[in-house]
């Protein structure tokens, strides 16, 4: 007798990026408003975010103070992007974020307005990775720095943390 899962789930690994603007909630909204626009301005001008784009490999969903950005790729996806924010963000420096990065199974759905959105442990891991960093943090999941750690090219940027719980 086999056993087959029985599942209308499609699995996929997702290479999320999570960032958040640090202090949101205690801005004036018209604060708010011009903190997200400039943060979406930034983020559309990356070089990873419009190739992945390009490619229609890249799911985007706001998060009410920052958003998400799902790579199909490679992990190294979302750890370039987060750069290459931190980097064009500098510039801005009112505009406070930390992020986090972390690859793992998302099942792609649709939301209320029946847009793509995603669900699953990648991206509930890659939003705890996020909350554990302050204003100007670039966290990743051990998964993905041990992932990136086998590249000569990332070994400036991998910094070993230890364990943190969440």
């Amino acid at each position: 007798m086999s056993v087959e899962p029985n599942s209308d789930l499609q699995l996929e690994i997702g290479y999320l990026l999570l960032i958040d603007v640090v202090g949101y909630s205690k801005l004036l909204v018209n604060e708010q408003v011009e903190l997200l626009q400039e943060l979406n301005q930034i983020v559309r001008s990356t070089p990873s975010f419009r190739n992945a784009e390009a490619t229609g490999k890249l799911i985007r969903l706001p998060t009410g103070d920052g958003m998400a950005l799902v790579f199909f790729r490679s992990p190294e996806e979302p750890a370039q992007c987060g750069l290459e924010i931190h980097a064009a963000s500098k510039s801005h420096l009112h505009l406070q974020l930390r992020m986090g990065v972390h690859s793992g199974p998302v099942n792609q759905i649709s939301d209320v307005n029946d847009r793509s959105n995603v669900a699953g442990t990648g991206i509930n891991v890659a939003q705890r990775v996020m909350d554990c960093g302050d204003a100007g943090h670039i966290l990743l999941s051990k998964h993905v720095a041990d992932d990136l750690a086998q590249y000569r090219h990332w070994q400036p940027y991998l910094h070993d943390l230890g364990e943190w719980e969440v």
